[in-house]
C-alpha cells in the first residue's frame, strides 16, 4: 500500500540516487543534545557575550544564527546593520585546508574546475570542486598564499578527508592538513572605513579577491576582499587562532565602535538576494554545476590545459545541453512570492507547483523577505521546462506564512541576483562583461 502524508516526498527525483528529503514536518521540537564532538571555534564564548542566543552546526562547529531576538527586530534588524554600516561575523566555521608543497599547484589544479595556473600569489577565487560523477562536493574560496601554498576556506563538507584520499591515489608531493586559522568577517558599506583604521591605508589598494598579509593587534593575519554578503566587506584570516582570537575580536570591536559596528549572525537574506548559493542547501554532492547557474565553473575547450576530477562527466552534460537535451529533471531558479513577510530561517524545503490544484514537482531551498523588493525572494528548484525567467508557479507556506492556510501563494521566476551587488560574484561580474561587449 503506497504511504500518503506529510513525511512522504512528493516530487519526482529520479535522477538522485538519494532523494532531497522533503518530509515536510516543521521545526524540530526537542532539544537537541550537543556533546564534545561537535567543537566550539575560537569565537564562539565571544559570540555568546556578544548576544548570540541561538546556533546551528556547520562544519561540524556551533555557528551563530542570530543576535537580535525576534522581539527586538530579529533577522531583519541584523539585515538593516549589513545594508546601512557595518558588521562583524563569526565564520571561524570556513574551516582552512592548507595544501602545501612542491606539487601544490599541481594538486590544486586537479581537484577544481577551474585553472589554479592562472590564480597568482595573493590572490583569491571563487571555485568548486566535484566528483567523478560531476556532482558538487564543496564550493570553497580559495586562497593562493604562494608559489606553494593554497588554502581552501571551505563549506559544509568533509572536504579534508577527500582531498587527502585523492592524493593517496595521485601521490603529489603536497602536505594536505587543517590549519589552526579562523576567519571573521567584516561586512557592510562602512567596512573599508573600519579596515584602514584597523590595518592602514593600504588595504584600500586590495582588489574584489585580492589578499594582503597585515598586523592586527601585533597579530599576524591574512584580510581578502570576499564575503558572503553581496556588500563591501573583508575577511580577517587569524593565523594560531585558538591562542588569540579575544585580541582579535576585541581589536576589531574597538576599530568598529566609531563606525557603527554591529556583531550579527552571517546574512542568509542578503546572500539570498545576491544569488549567492549555499552548499549543502542549494545544492549538494548530487547537484551539477549547470543545474545552479555555476556551468561558468566548468571550463570549455582551451581554457584548461590540465585534467580535473569530472571534467569527462561535465563535458557530457554540456554537450548534451548544446544538442537540446535535460540531462537532469531539475534547475535552481530565482523566484518573487507572495505570502506573509518570510523573516526567519526556512527549517523545510517547501514545495512548489505549477498550478494552485496541482500536485507538487519542485520545492524551495532559501527563501527571505527583501526590504528594498518589498517582496518574498527564493531560490528553488523547479522542473527543467518551468525554469525560464516569467513563468508562474505556486509555493505552497507553512500557516507562518501563507495568506491562506492550506493555500498557495503565487511566484514568478525572475533572474538572479535580485538586487545588485557592490561586491558582485563571479558570475555577476561574468555578466556584467558579457553585457558591456555586447
Amino acid at each position: 500500500m503506497a504511504l500518503e502524508g506529510a513525511n512522504v516526498p512528493s516530487v519526482d527525483q529520479r535522477d538522485r540516487t538519494v532523494p532531497i528529503n522533503l518530509r515536510q514536518s516543521g521545526r524540530t521540537p526537542v532539544e537537541l543534545l550537543i556533546s564534545t564532538r561537535i567543537r566550539k571555534s575560537p569565537y564562539w564564548e565571544l559570540s555568546h557575550q556578544a548576544g548570540c542566543w541561538r546556533a546551528e552546526v556547520y562544519n561540524r562547529m556551533y555557528h551563530p544564527r542570530g543576535y537580535v531576538r525576534p522581539e527586538d527586530g530579529g533577522a531583519m534588524a541584523e539585515y538593516a546593520s549589513l545594508v546601512h554600516d557595518v558588521t562583524l561575523w563569526n565564520v571561524a566555521v570556513e574551516r582552512q585546508i592548507q595544501v602545501v608543497g612542491p606539487d601544490a599547484e599541481a594538486f590544486v589544479d586537479r581537484v577544481i574546475t577551474r585553472d589554479a595556473t592562472r590564480i597568482s600569489p595573493m590572490r583569491a577565487r571563487y571555485v568548486i570542486l566535484c566528483n567523478e560523477d560531476g556532482g558538487i562536493l564543496n564550493d570553497p574560496v580559495l586562497l593562493r598564499l604562494s608559489a606553494e601554498e593554497f588554502w581552501f576556506s571551505c563549506s559544509d563538507s568533509d572536504l579534508l578527508l577527500w582531498l587527502q584520499g585523492v592524493n593517496v591515489g595521485l601521490g603529489h608531493d603536497v602536505q594536505i592538513r587543517e590549519i589552526d586559522v579562523s576567519p571573521v568577517q567584516v561586512q557592510g558599506p562602512r567596512s573599508a572605513d573600519l579596515m584602514v583604521d584597523l590595518v592602514g591605508a593600504e588595504v584600500l589598494d586590495v582588489p574584489s579577491y585580492g589578499l594582503m598579509q597585515a598586523s592586527v593587534a601585533g597579530l599576524d593575519v591574512v584580510v581578502s576582499q570576499t564575503g558572503f554578503s553581496g556588500e563591501k566587506g573583508y575577511e580577517i584570516y587569524l593565523r594560531d587562532a585558538t591562542l588569540h582570537a579575544e585580541r582579535l575580536w576585541q581589536a576589531v570591536l574597538d576599530a568598529g565602535e566609531r563606525h557603527g559596528l554591529q556583531v550579527i549572525a552571517p546574512a542568509h537574506h542578503r546572500r539570498v538576494a545576491a544569488g549567492i548559493l549555499s552548499w549543502g542547501q542549494d545544492m549538494d554532492v548530487e547537484t551539477l554545476p549547470f543545474q545552479v547557474n555555476l556551468g561558468y565553473q566548468v571550463p570549455k575547450e582551451g581554457e584548461k590545459a590540465g585534467d580535473y576530477i569530472g571534467r569527462q562527466r561535465l563535458e557530457e552534460v554540456r554537450a548534451e545541453l548544446e544538442a537540446g537535451g535535460t540531462p537532469y529533471t531539475h534547475q535552481l531558479v530565482g523566484m518573487r512570492l507572495g505570502g506573509r513577510p518570510i523573516t526567519d530561517y526556512a527549517p523545510d524545503f517547501w514545495l512548489i507547483s505549477g498550478g494552485p490544484e496541482d500536485d507538487p514537482d519542485g520545492y524551495v531551498t532559501s527563501p527571505w523577505w527583501s526590504p528594498e523588493l518589498e517582496t518574498n525572494i527564493a531560490m528553488g528548484f523547479v522542473p527543467v521546462d518551468r525554469a525560464g525567467p516569467g513563468t508562474r508557479l505556486w509555493v505552497h507556506l507553512p500557516e507562518d506564512y501563507a495568506e491562506t492556510p492550506g493555500v498557495p501563494v503565487p511566484a514568478e521566476v525572475v533572474e538572479m541576483p535580485f538586487r545588485p551587488s557592490v561586491n558582485p560574484n563571479t558570475r555577476e561580474a561574468l555578466r556584467e562583461r558579457a553585457t558591456d561587449a555586447s
